[in-house]
This record gives structure tokens, C-alpha cells and sequence, in this order.
């Protein structure tokens, strides 16, 4: 299958949130919220390593538009469907066109974490993804340690399906993680 091929929705809605892919022009509110959040999300993101300028936030995200049109890589942007207020950021990653599979990775405006607004985003794009793209298998990955990612997951009722015992570095480089596969699989 060529994924070019595919047509399917740029934007769709859940109860609350309006998910679309990324256009030029979003860097600015990223980058707010990224500048925000960062001391929350440095100790499990590698972008949030460093602070990053405006004009670099701006670069990923035309970057990410166009891996989208290429069905690249799914970015998706996270805004509240009353008032268009950015929340956060997740998307489709790692895919496998030919099963297909998808990777769900997700960040949180720290403004907006305990809401619940990331676990009904991951519930809408997983549900984009079974019912759009005729996906087989959902992931989600993370750090054993992050506790607020882990629950995600666990409340959405995907499967742990296992821990991958010392398989990546932190993101600062300096200890050894546990990764947690996390799987939904199509009915």
C-alpha cells in the first residue's frame, strides 16, 4: 500500500478538543506552551533537553506539515474546540503502513496536565486510527517512571504487554530505563 494514496481527514473532534494536523504558523503557541511546561517535561522528553527559539519551534512544525502530507509521520496538535486554546501535542509515530501499526506519543501543556483533556485526546486519535487508517495495532511507549504517561494508557484499557528492562537512556543521558509497551490491537 502507498500511504500517499490514503485520503483521510487532516482535523476531527472529540467531546472537548479539536485535533489537527500541524500548519505553519502554529510554532508561536508551541513554543508557549513548550516554555511553559518545559521543567515538567525535561525529565521524559529529549526536545525538552534544551530551550528551544521560536524561529526552531516555528522549522518542526512546517517540518512535521510536511512529514504529514508524506505520511511521514502523524504530528497532531491539540486545541480546546470551545476556544482554540492550545493543550498539547501527540500524533501517530513509528508507523508500519503494511500491517498497519502506529506509535501514539503525547505532551501535555503543563497548564492543562490533570484534566483529562491527554486521555481523551489518546482516545480520539486511537479511535481515528482503528476507524481512518484501518490500523491493526496501537503502541504506546514510555518510561517506566513517568507515572502520568503510564496512566493514560492504563485507563484507556490498552495492554501492558510488557517492560523492556534497561532498553534506552534517560533523556539526560546518565541512568539506564525501563520501557512499558502498552497495546491496543483492533477487535
Amino acid at each position: 500500500m502507498n500511504p500517499l494514496l490514503l485520503d483521510f481527514p487532516t482535523s476531527f473532534t472529540t467531546e472537548r478538543l479539536t485535533i489537527r494536523m500541524p500548519h505553519p504558523g502554529d510554532g508561536q503557541v508551541v513554543y508557549d506552551a513548550l516554555t511553559r511546561s518545559r521543567a515538567e517535561l525535561k525529565d521524559w522528553l529529549p526536545f525538552a533537553q534544551k530551550e528551544q527559539t521560536l524561529e526552531e519551534t516555528e522549522a518542526n512544525m512546517r517540518r512535521a506539515h510536511a512529514k504529514f502530507l508524506n505520511r511521514e509521520d502523524l504530528r497532531l496538535l491539540i486545541f480546546h474546540k470551545e476556544n482554540g486554546t492550545f493543550i498539547g501535542s501527540s500524533g501517530l509515530h513509528r508507523m508500519n503502513w503494511d500491517v498497519p501499526k502506529f506509535e501514539i506519543g503525547y505532551w501535555c501543556d503543563a497548564a492543562f496536565s490533570g484534566k483529562g483533556y491527554m486521555t481523551e485526546a489518546v482516545q480520539g486519535i486511537a479511535h481515528f486510527a482503528f476507524t481512518e487508517l484501518h490500523a491493526n495495532r496501537i503502541e504506546i511507549r514510555c518510561d517506566a517512571l513517568n507515572k502520568k504517561s503510564r496512566a493514560i494508557p492504563e485507563r484507556l484499557s490498552f495492554q501492558l504487554e510488557g517492560i523492556l528492562h534497561n532498553e534506552a537512556l534517560s533523556v539526560d543521558g546518565k541512568s539506564l530505563r525501563d520501557t512499558c509497551i502498552y497495546a491496543k490491537v483492533k477487535a
